[in-house]
């Protein structure tokens, strides 16, 4: 069990603590379109996510792929970007226009998923069980996004409960800023290409 609550516990860390901004700001993207009234859709796109990095941090953590951290430390910004690009170009939140942040949660779930591998694979022992500790991690990650995105739902209901501010200057507007923070991320960790 003490192995079940350290990996739990990194896996919550991972998302909650302020080090986790590029994953907060990701998690924000994809989500923020959403009301409340949409949780199970949420919950489903969260999921989606979760998916996608568990495939890329098991197939990693095993040695079956490996990409450099510097190139995906890069891309984990970039996924940030197109997706707050992406709210922005919405023209409504309808069910059909939404159904693309499905595909941007699995997709670019796969790239975070080598950024989960890097922060893990150096903690597992060869004495652990692989899938005990993959699973308490990944665990302990959607019940930290959960968290995460059930703060961002409520926040979308009280903000859109004012009378000058919608739904549509709230998605534009936290996607603006999103992109502008996930732009600054992505130049920042850009200079390993001039070293």
């Amino acid at each position: 069990m003490g192995d079940f609550a350290f990996y739990f516990r990194m896996g919550w860390d991972h998302i909650i603590s302020p080090d986790a901004i590029d994953h907060l700001l990701f998690i924000a993207a994809l989500t923020l379109v959403f009301t409340i009234g949409e949780w199970k859709r949420v919950l489903v796109l969260v999921t989606a996510f979760t998916v996608g990095h568990a495939i890329t941090l098991v197939l990693s953590v095993k040695d079956i792929i490996r990409f450099p951290d510097m190139w995906v430390e890069f891309l984990i910004p970039c996924t940030i970007v197109i997706t707050a690009a992406v709210n922005l170009f919405k023209r409504d939140f309808s069910p059909r226009s939404l159904r693309v942040n499905y595909f941007l949660a699995l997709f670019f779930g796969l790239i975070h998923g080598m950024g989960y591998a890097n922060a893990i694979r150096f903690s597992l022992s060869k004495e652990q069980s692989l899938g005990w500790s993959l699973f308490s991690f990944n665990l302990g990650l959607e019940i930290g996004q959960i968290f995460v995105v059930l703060l961002l739902l409520l926040l979308t209901w009280l903000f859109t409960r004012i009378p000058f501010v919608n739904r549509r200057m709230w998605v534009t507007g936290l996607s603006a800023l999103i992109l502008v923070l996930a732009l600054q991320i992505a130049i920042d960790r850009i200079s390993f290409l001039n070293s």
